[in-house]
């Protein structure tokens, strides 16, 4: 299901309204519902069970497709969970990638063995990442390899359902549940609940909620730049960089599923930049900008696709974002989870 639903994150306009073509795509749509609905049976019949693997598991996910700011709720989610003692982990299917086996990520491992955002979450957290298909059996091995994790947090795992969670966070941005359609006449993947599903999150990647589901908000900007070699040393990014590049035309390039999002937050710190959107996990395999091109910007879900000694002459920055959703999101993620020391005693392989 998640594969047909990237298919279709390219029709973000036809989700937003109930218009021609969206109608004519609420066939296929109910051809997805039904789809869904025998996934979900074998669960609700008790013929299967969702299975535990021994620590907390924290999902994190979205109802609607195209990019609604899941990998920085992921990033947030973990720093929260270490601040509180925790030793989480993270598991994710790894969009993208070419081969199908259990796979640690290293900060070295080919964006194509992995996945890109997977990658960018090792950078970004240091934490234990671990891709597959089978989240059960991603949990497992990642727990195997690291017996001290006290927690595991799903990436994208909304739709998993094999995998037993505690608690599980809802992404929404400014578009909210969009038409109100299933794909591919609208934006969701599963229909939009009428009250907040139990052990359930919602955090706004918007200035405002965008659904009636109760629901905190993030804060969402750019912390600073970084040149793209120094990024891939792990330099910190500079608010003072960021702000130099107000001085200098740019070409700005985004493989993610909402670009102009990006390019929003470059404009709101006065630089001036000549927009290439790229389709979502662009392999950047073909510099998007001319050669010869002085200054280029990128996201970092996009720097880890760019080798520095490949750019050439234009010098390539990094633009960090900070996100941060505001405070009682912590304490009701905290609410719904054991403590540190209790989870860490509930792993079988500690």
């Amino acid at each position: 299901m998640a594969r047909l639903s990237s298919r279709f994150a390219r029709l973000p306009d036809t989700w937003l309204s109930r218009r021609w073509p969206a109608w004519g795509l609420l066939p296929l749509a109910a051809l997805y519902a039904g789809l869904a609905a025998l996934h979900r049976l074998p669960f609700r019949l008790g013929w299967r069970h969702a299975e535990s693997v021994g620590v907390p598991v924290v999902v994190v996910g979205n109802l609607i497709a195209g990019g609604a700011g899941k990998t920085p709720t992921v990033i947030a989610v973990v720093r929260l969970l270490q601040q509180r003692g925790h030793l989480p982990g993270v598991v994710s299917r790894g969009h993208g990638r070419t081969e199908l086996a259990l796979r640690e990520v290293q900060p070295d491992t080919p964006v194509a063995a992995c996945g890109d955002e997977p990658l960018l979450l090792r950078l970004r957290t240091g934490v234990p990442v671990l891709v597959g298909q089978d989240r059960v059996a991603a949990a497992r091995a990642l727990l195997h390899a690291h017996p001290r994790t006290s927690v595991i947090v799903s990436d994208d795992g909304l739709q998993h359902h094999r995998l037993a969670r505690d608690v599980q966070v809802i992404v929404f941005d400014e578009r909210g549940a969009g038409n109100g359609w299933l794909l591919p006449a609208g934006p969701l993947r599963e229909p939009l609940p009428d009250a907040l599903p139990p052990r359930s999150v919602v955090l706004y990647n918007a200035a405002q909620p965008s659904t009636p589901l109760p629901g905190f908000r993030a804060r969402r900007a750019l912390s600073g730049a970084v040149a793209l070699d120094a990024w891939w040393r792990g330099e910190a990014p500079s608010p003072a960089a960021l702000a130099a590049l107000a001085d200098r035309p740019l070409v700005a390039a985004a493989g993610i599923a909402q670009p102009a999002r990006f390019f929003a937050l470059l404009r709101a710190h006065g630089l001036r930049i000549e927009e290439h959107p790229l389709p979502d996990h662009d392999t950047f395999a073909t510099l998007p900008w001319p050669e010869g091109t002085p200054d280029a910007i990128v996201t970092e879900k996009d720097a880890v696709k760019l080798d520095p000694r490949r750019v050439g002459t234009t010098r390539v920055w990094v633009a960090a974002l900070d996100f941060a959703p505001e405070p009682g999101f912590d304490a009701a993620l905290a609410a719904l989870l054991p403590s540190a020391s209790e989870s860490r005693h509930g792993n079988p392989t500690a």
